[in-house]
């Protein structure tokens, strides 16, 4: 009988409301763990629980826990809090300065778990990840502003399945800095639209050793990975006769007649030349004057695929140019097309978050 009790009504913790129930029956009724279990079957307590609770009602007279019971706290002392707190603190004034929860623990003298538990529950601070953002004039912000507007009006969702978001991107021999331990700490409870966004960016790096690509990704598919010849600049000639020419349109027409292409306002995207090829060779494209200006944060490639892409190809350390080749063409064939379908829905509602965000940064909001 017992054991089928106990399969219907799992052990379950007890409640303040059973602790107070326990301490009544005991004290007045002097109830027994037996008992207890007789009469309330339905709360599945354990017994060796019990036992616990009415030995310290019989030795105390409270089944709650006494002020200064317990181990005694070792890390987690006043002076330790101090410490954790100045270092982290400091961070705010001296970016320069940043520790990880790891190098704090080290440096204090405690377990990183100590260091963990001073953030959360001593400090109610709560850890937010920065972001890496693109710097915007006034004017930049204007322009995204209006142009966002335009694009949401001109492409309905029912089109945005056309469209070919393009982008080209330099790799580099050694890894991007590690942004997992770029972190600000804030009051738990904080969201990230009520941070100032220079609290939460941070300006990109420059590399050498590298190798540029090209790619177009939609709804519909994707391109081949085009890697940029050695020591070539992408000017307007180079990017009509060989990327757009040679590499991008004839594959994207394989998959559609009708497509809408998409460039950003780079140099040789913007060329009067440029613009006159893709208005021929192109059934739509969104013009040099319809794109927002600086807007990495508004094209798929930039805001999801490279970075998908980026973090197959640093697993491991890139050993040289070769290497390097190897890693991105295997990443971009293991890249799942679910998640190029997930950044190309993303779109309309980002062109949203930006005209809310008066053309201003938005990312680290969403």
């Amino acid at each position: 009988m017992t054991s089928l009790i106990f399969r219907l009504f799992p052990k379950m913790a007890f409640s303040e409301e059973d602790k107070h129930v326990i301490k009544f029956l005991r004290q007045n009724k002097h109830y027994g763990a037996k008992r207890f279990l007789k009469e309330f079957p339905h709360k599945g307590w354990s017994r060796s629980g019990l036992d616990n609770i009415i030995r310290k009602i019989d030795r105390t007279g409270t089944s709650q826990r006494l002020p200064g019971s317990g181990r005694p706290r070792t890390a987690r002392t006043d002076d330790k809090i101090e410490e954790v707190e100045t270092l982290v603190l400091s961070q705010e004034d001296l970016p320069q300065t940043h520790r990880t929860q790891r190098q704090i623990a080290r440096e204090v003298g405690i377990s990183q778990r100590s260091v963990n538990r001073i953030v959360k529950k001593d400090l109610r601070l709560t850890c937010m990840k920065k972001r890496r953002a693109h710097e915007l004039t006034e004017a930049n912000k204007q322009a995204r502003l209006d142009r966002s507007r335009l694009l949401l009006r001109r492409y309905p969702a029912s089109l945005v399945h056309y469209i070919w978001f393009t982008d080209e991107k330099l790799f580099t021999v050694a890894s991007p800095s590690n942004t997992q331990n770029d972190r600000l700490y804030v009051a738990v409870g904080t969201r990230k639209r009520d941070i100032a966004a220079d609290r939460l960016l941070r300006t990109r790096p420059t590399f050498s050793k590298s190798l540029m690509v090209s790619v177009g990704v939609s709804s519909l598919g994707r391109t081949s990975i085009h890697f940029v010849e050695p020591g070539v600049k992408i000017n307007g000639q180079y990017y009509r006769d060989v990327l757009l020419m040679k590499d991008l349109l004839p594959e994207i027409r394989e998959f559609s007649e009708f497509y809408i292409f998409q460039q950003d306002g780079a140099p040789a995207h913007r060329a009067r030349e440029t613009v006159a090829l893709l208005t021929n060779e192109t059934p739509d494209f969104i013009i040099p004057t319809l794109w927002p200006p600086n807007s990495p944060d508004l094209n798929p490639v930039d805001y999801k695929i490279w970075g998908c892409m980026q973090e197959m190809v640093y697993k491991t350390k890139v050993r040289d140019v070769e290497d390097l080749r190897k890693r991105i063409m295997q990443a971009w064939n293991e890249l799942a097309q679910r998640i190029i379908d997930s950044s190309v829905r993303q779109w309309r509602k980002r062109l949203r978050a930006c005209v809310e965000a008066k053309g201003g940064q938005f990312e680290y909001k969403l």
